[in-house]
């Protein structure tokens, strides 16, 4: 399946499958976070781990009087500076950051353009880790490779998988939730390979 192809499926989706879907890809990013915290002692991943609750319950309950702006003012403290931490981990806790701060602001907005935002910094996580894949074995990183590289077409593959369920879920409730949060999650790893 073609990355142009997931990414229409995703702009055909409604509002609330485009929220869900994006919930759902960061599951999959968070523990990325979490794991460079852990190993810089910066930032605090239960911040995230607590704003991405907080969008799921916007996402079910819409008339809920959560604030999302609260939200945001915590997690904006705790995105790493790439100056600060030269290293690869800090790549994907930036994108995991960045991303959940897009779901926010799409969910205060109702802009489905952040939604879809979320799937595509993903997929930027994961074509720069394998990019510095291809460069530690002494090959020029060039698009086919990281296109062609097992990680990115699991990448698409298991966006693909989610897109269609999020297109068969019907209607969105705290089970069907449950169900793509598991789905999300089911492969014991993050969107870049990491056991989680």
């Amino acid at each position: 399946m073609s990355k142009a192809n997931n990414f229409q499926r995703i702009r055909e989706l409604n509002y609330l499958q485009k929220a869900v879907l994006a919930a759902a890809v960061l599951e999959r990013m968070l523990p990325n976070y979490e794991l460079f915290s852990e190993a810089t002692e910066f930032g605090d991943a239960s911040i995230l781990r607590s704003a991405l609750n907080v969008c799921w319950e916007k996402i079910l309950l819409p008339k809920s009087k959560i604030s999302l702006e609260k939200q945001v003012e915590k997690i904006e403290p705790n995105v790493p500076e790439l100056n600060d931490y030269p290293m690869f981990g800090t790549y994907p806790a930036i994108d995991a950051a960045t991303a959940l701060l897009g779901l926010l602001h799409g969910l205060m907005a109702k802009d489905e353009h952040e939604f879809v935002s979320v799937a595509k910094i993903s997929q930027a996580t994961v074509a720069r880790y394998v990019e510095l894949l291809i460069e530690s074995e002494g090959l020029e990183s060039e698009n086919k490779l990281v296109r062609e590289h097992p990680y990115m077409q699991y990448e698409i593959e298991v966006l693909g998988e989610m897109i269609e369920f999020v297109e068969n879920m019907g209607r969105i409730s705290s089970d069907s939730v449950k169900a793509l949060k598991q789905q999300a999650i089911a492969d014991g790893q993050t969107n870049i390979g990491i056991a989680i």
